[in-house]
């Protein structure tokens, strides 16, 4: 049995989650060599809060301050079978690229474009035709391609000493994790819903131990490794935990992880790029064969995120010899959570 579903291109075949991977592959790179060459102002990233995987772009781009070198297009939390929307911006059209959906940026360039419309996209502005839709290597491009216009005390997110140990971490992530709760969540059968389950909850007590010791993934500072796993340590509470039947307990349950994620949260460039309500419209109303009441619960209870986490004590610099980012533009801005009373 094949069936596609609504997120990044997945399907299912004979009962296991399968991620479609084949994605445009062309970089945007400081020479230049595939046609597209670094340059402000040229490159509009199309993201949605909602979407993990968007999710890495935002923070990267925050963390090394991008945000006047590579503008933003956010789509709404729901979408269709055909596409991403610009249903945030006035007339449902994107204001930079005038186009109401993400399609029309794909099809610009491939006029026959079959494969999952998905974001992360970095849309060429002058042709309005879609660059890439890599999600991992535009984080690492941005990171590492981009270093010409990163803002004054950037972080080293990919250092080339740490890159073997990164590369391994984020697979065993990836694998586990990152794609491990959609493998529960869209399993097809029980053998197959309980071996991605069993493997999620192995791989996250490792991560565990790893953290009880040292504050960060790899080295002392945040990397790609961390925004990574982060992306999908916040969304496990409010979507994963009940919506695709990762219940063996709540992040908030696991002590290390929760408070490794609160670290993260609290940390400038990481918590202001989250909007819970996005992303619980996301997965609950678009998700129908999951979901088909489209209810979207009304908990849990977020204010602790901004609780005090004690990480502090491991040592370790958020940002290196770095500084942490300045407060994201008036534009960018996401609701912020209330103090606990």
């Amino acid at each position: 049995m094949t069936r596609s579903v609504s997120e990044n291109g997945p399907n299912i075949e004979l009962g296991g989650f399968k991620r479609d991977t084949n994605y445009i592959t062309n970089r945007i790179t400081a020479d230049g060599r595939d046609g597209y060459p670094v340059e402000s102002g040229r490159y509009r990233l199309v993201a949605a809060r909602a979407c993990p995987w968007a999710n890495r772009t935002l923070i990267v781009r925050r963390l090394l301050g991008l945000e006047d070198v590579i503008s933003l297009g956010l789509c709404g939390p729901t979408h269709n079978s055909l596409s991403w929307t610009f249903d945030l911006d006035p007339g449902g059209v994107d204001p930079v690229l005038g186009i109401p959906r993400l399609r029309d940026a794909y099809l610009a360039r491939f006029p026959d474009y079959s494969r999952g419309i998905t974001v992360p996209a970095v849309v060429d502005v002058p042709t309005r035709q879609v660059v890439t839709n890599d999600y991992a290597q535009i984080t690492l491009d941005f990171a590492t391609e981009w270093t010409a216009f990163h803002r004054p005390g950037a972080p080293q997110l990919y250092p080339r000493e740490l890159r073997a140990e990164i590369d391994e971490v984020n697979l065993a992530v990836f694998r586990d994790v990152n794609n491990g709760v959609y493998q529960c969540g869209f399993a097809g059968t029980q053998d197959a819903y309980e071996a991605a389950y069993d493997r999620l909850f192995a791989r996250l007590d490792r991560l565990s131990k790893r953290l009880t010791t040292q504050r960060y993934l790899v080295g002392d500072t945040i990397t790609e490794a961390d925004v990574r796993l982060f992306t999908t340590l916040v969304r496990f509470d409010p979507v994963y935990h009940g919506h695709f039947k990762t219940n063996r307990c709540k992040l908030t349950e696991m002590p290390v992880l929760w408070a490794y994620a609160r670290d993260l949260y609290q940390t400038p460039g990481f918590g202001d790029t989250i909007d819970f309500d996005q992303i619980k419209a996301h997965y609950y109303l678009v998700h129908t064969d999951i979901n088909p009441t489209q209810i979207v619960p009304k908990g849990p209870e977020l204010t602790d995120w901004l609780t005090p986490h004690g990480r502090e004590a491991l040592g370790g610099r958020p940002f290196g010899d770095g500084t942490a980012p300045p407060p994201p533009p008036l534009t960018e801005r996401v609701p912020a959570l209330r103090e606990p009373a």
